[in-house]
């Protein structure tokens, strides 16, 4: 029989428990909701017992906790306690932090020479500051004789 236009997802459908299966006890629902409680804390409180005997080895799911793998790959979850945090363990830098590091480090103590002068690059820079200073030198005293020739070639024509 056709539903219409839109059809339900197959596995949105819900299910009900019949008025039989309630008075039966066949339903997955529970009657009371103290009674599951109650079980919960049973649960909790053998699970804890559990938890205790174990003491620092992790949960395993499934045949993870029968089975002893060493995987090298087996990738370790991150996330820690706050009780089992290590305060005085370093973490070791990666390669690309690491890596970083050393080339701001090297580029700290090139900038360094630079300043001191000790590089090439230093060296070519400071012998064409020289030659340029030369250069402004000459053409200032060049400029100041030639205002000087100016100057006593106007006294000489006032005369």
């Amino acid at each position: 029989m056709g539903r219409g236009k839109f059809k339900g997802k197959p596995t949105g459908r819900r299910q009900f428990s019949t008025p039989e299966e309630m008075r039966a006890g066949t339903s997955s629902r529970p009657k009371t909701f103290k009674r599951e409680e109650a079980e919960d804390d049973e649960r909790s409180e053998s699970e804890e017992e559990f938890e205790e005997s174990e003491d620092e080895s992790e949960k395993q799911k499934g045949v993870q906790g029968i089975i002893q793998i060493e995987n090298p790959n087996l990738v370790r979850p991150k996330n820690l306690k706050a009780k089992n945090v290590d305060i005085d363990k370093t973490t070791e830098l990666s390669r690309r932090e690491r890596e970083e590091i050393e080339k701001q480090q090297a580029h700290e103590r090139y900038m360094k020479l630079q300043e001191q002068g000790k590089t090439d690059q230093a060296k070519k820079d400071l012998e064409r500051l020289a030659m340029i200073r030369k250069q402004r030198e000459e053409a200032a005293k060049k400029r100041e004789e030639e205002k000087a020739a100016k100057e006593q070639k106007k006294i000489e024509a006032r005369k």
